[in-house]
């Protein structure tokens, strides 16, 4: 950590009698490593006695250490939907991934544009999907996303038939790194459907594929995109 960097946090570091500043640090790093996770702050706080409970602010304040701490190292602490997690650099996944042998997912473009869909117009149906696309939207497409709980059935439409609703899920903001759906690029600087889908393509690649129930492991994996392939997930 640069000498400035440490200056900047101790100045927002809250003074507190009931832990030290170190054990709170270590204990928060020694649950993000060990839960392969992420954490959210109300549950870091849980850890500790309620005799030695920093308050959330010195745990902000430990998780902000940490991430400084990381910019040297090969994995790094980011903040999720979920709240906050260890993984490893995209600069590192060539290198990592050759741990894992198993072949990496594909997903076809019409995956990929339907899920853009959900993300954008939710909550939304797949009468209205198929409507935007155009063609009908495989059965094996909502299975996918509800199996990997990308999204999830919020309502049901007040039409005949009463369709489901589909809207994205905290999962999904996990997998691509994200904190809110504010994050995803302004539908202004997307021209049309196939660009959406790229853009989503492009958020898969550069986070690595990962994934909330896996650590280390998850970003090093790479996933693979097809527009038509008999092994895609479609």
């Amino acid at each position: 950590m640069s000498n400035a960097a440490k200056e900047s946090v101790q100045k927002k570091a809250p003074r507190s009698t009931k832990a030290s500043r170190n054990k709170v640090r270590n204990i928060v790093e020694a649950a993000l490593l060990s839960v392969g996770k992420a954490i959210e702050v109300d549950r870091l706080a849980e850890l500790f006695d309620e005799s030695e409970r920093p308050t959330k602010q010195a745990l902000r304040v430990a998780l902000e250490e940490i991430t400084v701490d990381c910019e040297d190292k090969g994995y790094e602490l980011v903040k999720v939907a979920s709240g906050y997690r260890f993984q490893v650099k995209q600069d590192f996944s060539p290198w990592v991934s050759k741990l894992w042998e198993e072949r990496p997912q594909r997903y076809s473009r019409a995956l990929l544009e339907t899920l853009a869909l959900i993300a954008y117009r939710q909550p939304i149906t797949r009468g209205d999907i198929e409507d935007i696309r155009g063609v009908a939207v495989s059965s094996n497409i909502i299975k996918t996303l509800l199996e990997r709980s990308w999204v999830r059935v919020v309502g049901h439409k007040d039409v005949p038939g009463k369709p489901a609703l589909y809207a994205t899920t905290r999962q999904f903001l996990d997998y691509f790194n994200l904190q809110g759906l504010d994050q995803l690029p302004p539908l202004s600087e997307i021209r049309d459907l196939e660009a959406i889908g790229l853009e989503i393509e492009k958020q898969m690649q550069s986070s690595g594929g990962t994934d909330e129930s896996l650590d280390f492991e998850s970003t090093a994996r790479s996933t693979e995109f097809s527009d038509s392939d008999d092994s895609s997930i479609h």
